[in-house]
């Protein structure tokens, strides 16, 4: 009975202690771009083929409920490696750099003896690229990273460009059929849609069989069981109503990791997770004492046992990305409350979703009294100053019930909720900048390719 006691207790202190500087596991972080979080076959999609990616999650862990800190590329790229929120970075806009005091997590684990590259799409500027030692234009190039990082340790961040538009035709072979497709109730069921869906599948498809390489090299060379691999998107998918917006579909990314020497084979982890962890996890797991620039918490923790519980909250926010918003969200397990702030223009989409087949499947459809209540909702203005939803009874999140009294207590809580996380994350006002369009709001229409300057306290000038 003492003996069990006595090596129940050394296997817990082994479990929880720091990891020696021989047991710091390699981390592999491949980021999809503009993808949603539940089109593979792992999260339960009938029709998606992504062999690859469904076999890390069954070796490894999936995310049930994890989401971005906003829906748009480069912040969001730039918030997931600095382990800060977008307004926190100074480069919370599209195509904004990271400024130059600006630190990524390859910085520190440089520091740490780890050898750091990324290949393919940045979209962190300048002071973003020179953090690594090392970066690499095709996935075909990881074998020359793992022959320059030698036996050291490696960090490596694979910035695909698939799920991006524009689609071509024979990104896979065979294609999928875009009579199996899954049309979102925010879309419209016509032929061109189901050809636009068929062929983001086909990007994402093509990304699974590159992931695929490259975990098939890391087990050739006796390195995938010390190796972290991390895959999750960036924003949602290219589609009105996902990408650019803090609704699940724009903010909820897959979240799929696998370690074999740690990380059980097909865990499950329901619980909130926010990609803010995830930076602060690459120190933990290098055996860094968390930098302070850092917000988020370690997940070392849920990695060796699923069943813990997860946040309490998670926070997302949209700023300028063709068009200006200004848009905060905090969501728990069951509800979601959303802020606007410019409410008498509809909805600024992004500028690659709103010139796709599906958007002008709509755009036809309106003008012709094709739309029902729920896809009519892109075009509204004005729009509520507060959107709360029931996402457990309204997974679409259509029903608005922040006016509903019923729902008072919820609201409040999740009003103070946002109202902490904004202060204590300093936060800026909508009324402290604004940046002008470049893209009209109602017919999608790109009418420049130039950026405006932020613009201080009051409105800026149109860029036409």
């Amino acid at each position: 009975m003492l003996y069990s006691l006595i090596r129940h207790l050394l296997l817990v202190a082994l479990a929880t202690s720091p990891l020696l500087a021989g047991d710091r596991p390699n981390i592999l972080v491949v980021i999809g771009d503009d993808i949603g979080w539940k089109d593979y076959g792992c999260y339960g999609h009938p029709s998606i083929r992504t062999p690859n990616i469904d076999a890390l999650a069954a070796a490894g862990m999936k995310f049930t409920n994890a989401f971005l800190t906003t829906s748009s590329c480069s912040p969001s790229r730039i918030s997931i490696l600095s382990g800060r929120y977008p307004h926190q970075t100074g480069a919370e806009d599209l195509h904004m750099p990271l400024p130059a005091d600006g630190v990524l997590v390859s910085t520190p684990l440089k520091k740490a003896g780890y050898f750091t590259g990324h290949m393919l799409k940045t979209h962190y500027g300048r002071n973003g690229m020179k953090q690594f030692d090392w970066y690499g234009k095709s996935v075909k190039q990881f074998p020359q990273f793992l022959d320059q990082a030698g036996k050291s340790p490696f960090f490596m961040w694979v910035g695909f460009r698939d799920a991006h538009r524009p689609y071509r035709a024979g990104a896979l072979d065979p294609p999928h059929d875009p009579a199996k497709v899954v049309v979102p109730a925010y879309l419209l069921d016509t032929p061109s849609t189901r050809r636009d869906l068929a062929m983001y599948y086909d990007e994402i498809g093509r990304m699974d069989g590159d992931i695929g390489g490259i975990v098939a090299e890391l087990k050739q060379r006796g390195q995938f069981a010390n190796t972290l691999v991390v895959f999750l998107g960036d924003n949602g998918e290219p589609f009105p109503r996902a990408k650019g917006t803090v609704y699940d579909s724009g903010i909820g990314t897959p979240l799929v990791m696998s370690w074999p020497r740690t990380i059980q084979a097909g865990g499950v982890h329901r619980g909130l997770a926010s990609v803010i962890d995830l930076a602060p996890t690459f120190t933990d797991l290098a055996g860094l004492k968390q930098p302070s620039t850092m917000v988020g918490r370690s997940m070392l923790e849920v990695l060796r046992d699923p069943s813990r519980p997860g946040r309490d909250y998670i926070f997302a926010e949209r700023n300028w990305h063709n068009a200006d918003e200004h848009i905060r969200c905090v969501r728990t397990t069951t509800h979601k409350l959303i802020t606007n702030a410019y409410l008498d223009r509809p909805f600024g989409h992004p500028a690659d979703c709103s010139r796709c087949p599906s958007w002008q499947d709509l755009v036809q459809a309106r003008a012709a009294g094709g739309l029902n209540a729920d896809q009519l909702r892109i075009f509204g203005a004005p729009r509520a100053a507060i959107e709360l939803f029931d996402t457990r009874r309204d997974p679409g999140e259509f029903r608005n019930l922040g006016a509903d009294p019923q729902h008072a207590a919820i609201r409040k809580q999740l009003e103070d909720a946002l109202q902490r996380w904004r202060q204590r994350t300093g936060d800026f006002p909508a009324s402290r900048r604004r940046r002008a369009d470049n893209v009209d709001r109602v017919t999608g229409v790109k009418f420049t390719g130039k950026i405006g300057p932020q613009v201080e306290e009051g409105e800026p000038k149109p860029l036409r």
